[in-house]
């Protein structure tokens, strides 16, 4: 089926082209369309070469672009044409009726020819700004949408796509997204494109999306693992789970933690990753020092998509990590976080700020992000009046508030909230989405919060669950 992330390479400047394609592959890259116009034949061949065996290895298509005489050579997927280029007949005369061929279009009429001509997918764009691309060549999503509904053959969305413009260009109707600069100019394309690719999982049936909770054990049921699973599966996916530490707690408190040693934590992972596999991973609780570092390492060497819930500090105001945790924490599992979700006494703990307004949240959220956060969700709910939280989307700053409910019912919001963010990214919900989406769900929770126990009762998973799929009914 063609479908998926369609990586389209760059010129080769920094002689890194088959490192990042292949952390794209291994990201979940589907199809890469390699450009080599401006490249000597005999090193565009031996390029086409490796990059076909690569697309190989990962059970991806290789595309090139323009040449097909070269796509026959070397036996390619396919080949991609442009409106000036070659005609289909004569590119299918070249390739046979075996190969792929598809052909750049702008509007309706372009997307009927080709289809009628005989191409196997037409690309459609540009869809959004860029820089590449002039004003005139710029068609939008309704003309995506046009497109969708007058051919039968795979369309791919091309120009400008963000994470978030592969969303509304899938909505809108295309089989695959076209990327080339948010997946090449990436510091980490392997990741970037994970986070095109789980775009993908949008409409798969139930359980969709796996997620893989890494914390500790609430006797409770409150908070730690037992509210991740709770939060994953009533939202519609698959958790499996690794435990890093046992605790004997209630609603009045902890009585007692017992650690899991650092070599049974790395089995869990293993164990779970080497069979079933994960979309995106969260991590809670990690105890000390070894764990941190070899959950960092899992998370690196599989370019996973993380979602980290810094657990620092009870909410009694006792550290719940000692100094080698701590320093493992942000030297080596920041830097590997996707999105890190600390709470006001967390960021004061990682950067020395103690933020009172939303001015020093952002300031000590750029600090997070240049130790190696890509993303942060800065929590305020310590702050006075309505719970106002931070997320920065890479440059982007967003504030993103919610109602304030009078109740002690809020253990595990924290855990709650980050194995939503989760589980919604793996849903294929793209960050910002998926964070406002977390919110509304731990809203509801905390709003329909019930009195369990004598102290600080949990948040009522259930109840929230129903409610929000009783409003996405709604929209839909």
């Amino acid at each position: 089926m063609f479908s998926g992330l369609y990586l389209i390479t760059d010129n080769n400047q920094d002689g890194k082209l088959l490192t990042k394609v292949a952390a794209a592959l291994t990201g979940g890259a589907k199809i890469v369309q390699y450009r080599a116009k401006d490249i000597r034949p005999d090193e565009r061949r031996e390029m086409a070469e490796n990059l076909k065996n690569l697309c190989r290895e990962h059970e991806a298509s290789l595309i090139i672009n323009d040449l097909p005489e070269l796509a026959h050579e070397i036996d390619a997927d396919g080949v991609h044409l442009g409106q000036d280029d070659m005609s289909i007949s004569q590119a299918r005369q070249i390739l046979g009726h075996q190969k792929l061929i598809g052909i750049s279009t702008h509007n309706v009429d372009e997307a009927l020819k080709a289809e009628a001509h005989g191409a196997d997918y037409i690309a459609i764009g540009s869809i959004f700004p860029t820089e590449s691309k002039d004003a005139t060549t710029l068609v939008g999503l309704k003309t995506l949408k046009m497109v969708r509904k007058a051919v039968r053959i795979p369309v791919v969305a091309i120009g400008g796509i963000t994470p978030e413009g592969a969303f509304e260009a899938l909505t809108a109707g295309a089989d695959a997204v076209a990327v080339l600069s948010g997946v090449m100019a990436d510091s980490d394309p392997a990741r970037a494109a994970k986070e095109y690719s789980l775009i993908f999982n949008r409409n798969k049936p139930a359980p969709n999306g796996r997620v893989l909770t890494v914390a500790g054990s609430d006797s409770s049921g409150g908070a730690g693992i037992q509210a991740d699973i709770k939060t994953i599966t009533l939202l519609g996916s698959y958790a499996s789970s690794v435990l890093t530490a046992l605790t004997a707690q209630n609603t009045l408190g902890v009585v007692e933690t017992y650690m899991v040693h650092t070599d049974f934590v790395v089995k869990q992972l293993e164990a779970v990753l080497d069979d079933i596999g994960t979309d995106t991973i969260k991590t809670g609780m990690l105890s000390w020092g070894g764990i941190v570092s070899r959950v960092a390492k899992t998370i690196e060497e599989r370019s996973l998509l993380a979602v980290v819930d810094p657990v620092m500090i009870a909410k009694g105001g006792e550290s719940l990590l000692d100094k080698e945790a701590h320093d493992s924490l942000i030297s080596r599992l920041l830097p590997q976080s996707y999105l890190l979700t600390p709470n006001l006494p967390e960021v004061e703990v990682m950067t020395g700020i103690e933020p009172r307004t939303i001015e020093e949240m952002i300031e000590a959220g750029r600090n997070l992000q240049e130790l190696g956060a890509r993303n942060v969700l800065i929590k305020g709910g310590h702050l006075s009046g309505d719970a106002t939280d931070i997320l920065l989307l890479g440059d982007a700053e967003h504030q993103l508030t919610s109602q304030r409910f009078d109740t002690i019912n809020t253990h595990g919001t924290g855990c709650t909230l980050s194995s939503a963010i989760a589980t919604f990214l793996a849903q294929g919900y793209p960050l910002k989405r998926a964070v406002e989406r977390g919110k509304r769900f731990v809203s509801l929770a905390i709003e329909n919060s019930v009195q369990i126990g004598r102290g600080h009762g949990p948040v009522n998973h259930i109840q929230a669950a129903m409610q929000l799929l009783h409003e996405q009914l709604s929209i839909d």
